[in-house]
């Protein structure tokens, strides 16, 4: 089963893009199971959220952590084909570690050096 099948929900499932995994379609704290509970790949299969009527159908990376408005956490996520980004609502069952992993991303591996910063650099030894 292909996470891409629109027929997924009738067949209890699909297949992770990524990892292989096989993802039950539902599950707690979700309507509507769009990426993998394991890795938190997704395929983009969407146009509109929920229509599963893209062309790409390209794995989509996931980037980021964001919050929603409501304080509620989203999974970022990036087409590998298209470059198109996209918001997931995190699911029940995703890997906690993973999602904690990526929300530390931006700490342990910054998108600029840090010694850039001034409370960051180094100060020269002073020649006496």
């Amino acid at each position: 089963m292909k996470h891409h099948d629109r027929n997924a929900q009738n067949k209890g499932g699909f297949s992770c893009v990524h990892c292989k995994a096989h993802i039950p379609y539902q599950s707690f704290g979700t309507k509507q199971r769009n990426h993998c509970p394991v890795c938190l790949w997704s395929r983009h299969v969407d146009d509109l959220v929920g229509d599963r009527r893209s062309v790409c159908n390209q794995p989509m990376e996931p980037v980021s952590i964001a919050a929603r408005t409501d304080g509620e956490w989203a999974i970022v996520h990036r087409c590998t084909g298209c470059r198109q980004l996209r918001m997931n609502r995190i699911a029940g069952d995703d890997d906690e570690l993973a999602l904690l992993a990526m929300a530390l991303r931006p700490l342990t591996d910054p998108a600029f050096p840090l010694d850039m910063l001034p409370m960051y650099r180094v100060p020269k030894p002073t020649e006496h």
